[in-house]
């Protein structure tokens, strides 16, 4: 279009200029072109846009120099672009002074633009199981199954509809450093690693053109399955594992429709294993010293009978506490949540207490004893343990506090698992460990050549076994866990089962 041929062109709305929109309403106005001659049109389009834009510096200091730091973000919440006229190449349009006619040419154009996608009236992904309100948790090797919900308010032209599964374990910190006394930089570390990929088409025309779609309600059912090992779904404060499904809608001259999914993995970390039934001990000892003087021996001593437990268990914590300073020790005890992220060959930690207690002050040449001081470990997420950028970990910290002197500090490793344990599955191993654990802390007395196993009838009566049966996880509910703790209901209970062949 020649310049020089354009009286005027503007854009008119059909509200007042004033007049304000509210979303899902229609922007209607008209776009007025007065020629002064005649004028080769090739296209005249209008767009639409709408979007919110921050920014500010800050200013901080590190060291002896200053920095600068420049936050910028922006949203778009309206594109759209409409064609009001497309002419063929050399189309001529009369204009103003032209000799076929004597009346200035107006190009009136009437334009519509919905609001955020003004046909589409719900667009979003559910998952199958999810009931009154709770979504449902997956594992490694198990199939994820939904449906893509489209709610049209009419008729509408889709050119495709496409799935995509992901799961991404993601950490990313900064550190900053200084390099001389003049210059200051920031370092970054990031690393991911893709744990899930998945692509799909959901809808597609069979020739590769455009699909119409008639109003009403649309379902496009999915599924597909997860790899057989993955990492559970973490949040923390330099890393995270997501796991999203994300469905997107192609209409022609509209932007792309997208919906996004959340999902929960939990990978099994089952206790009832050797290794994680096998007792946990420790010992330390520490000299007492205030102004290079020796004030005596302070010793610790710490055991627990298996190293995995899940959420909601009681910890029996066995302790022995030799003050032999000159000056009272208060002992306390700790379950500590580590958090591992590794990037480019460095490393991030942050450590939370997520459950601790605290003991009596010991006084000076005094001897104490925990006799399985209870310790319950809140709702937390298990240990993750076999990712490649992050890792959670928990330890069992027993600790004395020493006046004038840094503590006493004795850890235990601790895996906390999904599965919780099975009283009788595993009771070969872990009846056995439990036996040799209180043996060694004088609990206990096992005979020294094993008897066969009296009969049923004999050892159980009638009453004892319908008072079982109508509550059988009685003592194991019991929360005040002090010398009757979890070991001795579990021995217990397990004297009121029939036992096993003799052999």
């Amino acid at each position: 279009m020649r310049p020089g041929g354009v009286r005027s062109f503007a854009l008119e709305l059909a509200r007042d200029p004033g007049g304000a929109y509210r979303g899902g309403e229609r922007l209607c106005g008209r776009v007025l072109l007065e020629a002064a001659s005649p004028l080769r049109v090739t296209a005249l389009e209008v767009a639409a846009r709408g979007g919110a834009v921050t920014h500010w510096l800050e200013g901080r200091s590190v060291g002896v120099n200053a920095v600068s730091s420049d936050y910028a973000a922006a949203e778009t919440y309206l594109r759209r672009r409409q064609l009001l006229l497309l002419g063929s190449p050399g189309t001529l349009y009369p204009g103003l002074g032209a000799p076929l006619q004597s009346q200035p040419f107006d190009l009136e154009a009437v334009w519509s633009v919905a609001m955020l996608f003004d046909k589409v009236k719900a667009f979003m992904v559910q998952l199958d199981g999810a009931n009154a309100g709770a979504e449902p948790v997956f594992s490694g090797g198990q199939a994820v199954a939904g449906r893509v919900l489209l709610e049209l308010a009419g008729p509408a032209r889709v050119g495709a509809l496409k799935l995509r599964a992901r799961g991404r374990a993601h950490v990313h910190w900064t550190e900053s450093r200084s390099a001389g006394s003049s210059t200051a930089y920031t370092q970054s570390y990031s690393e991911r690693v893709e744990v899930v990929s998945h692509r799909a088409t959901l809808l597609a025309p069979d020739t590769g053109g455009i699909t119409a779609l008639p109003p009403g309600r649309h379902e496009f059912p999915f599924s597909f399955q997860l790899p057989p090992t993955l990492v559970t779904s973490f949040e923390g404060k330099h890393g995270s594992v997501r796991y999203c499904i994300k469905a997107t809608l192609h209409r022609p001259w509209v932007p792309a429709r997208r919906a996004r999914k959340v999902f929960t993995v939990i990978e099994p970390v089952d206790i009832n294993t050797p290794a994680l039934l096998a007792p946990q001990a420790g010992a330390r000892e520490k000299i007492a010293r205030s102004w290079y003087s020796n004030r005596g021996l302070v010793s610790l001593s710490a055991k627990i009978d298996r190293k995995g437990y899940t959420p909601g268990e009681v910890i029996p914590v066995f302790a022995e506490i030799d003050n032999g300073s000159t000056r009272p020790v208060l002992p306390r005890a700790a379950v500590v949540q580590t958090q591992t992220f590794m990037a480019r060959g460095a490393r991030k930690q942050k450590r939370a207490v997520v459950a601790s207690l605290s003991g009596e002050p010991v006084g000076p040449g005094r001897r104490a004893l925990w006799q399985g001081r209870a310790l319950r470990i809140p709702p937390v997420g298990p240990s993750i343990l076999h990712c490649r950028v992050l890792h959670v970990d928990y330890t069992l910290k027993v600790c004395v506090d020493i006046p004038g002197s840094s503590k006493l500090l004795l850890e235990l490793p601790l895996v906390i698992g999904t599965i919780p344990l099975h009283p009788f599955g595993s009771r070969s191993s872990s009846v056995g460990s439990h036996a040799s654990f209180l043996l060694d802390w004088g609990l206990g007395v096992l005979p020294e050549r094993p008897e066969a196993p009296p009969e049923y009838s004999d050892v159980v009566a009638d009453e004892e076994v319908a008072a079982v049966e109508q509550s059988p996880s009685r003592l194991l509910q019991d929360p005040d866990m002090g010398a009757e703790g979890p070991f001795f209901a579990y021995i217990q209970e397990f004297r009121y089962r029939p036992p096993p062949l003799y052999s």
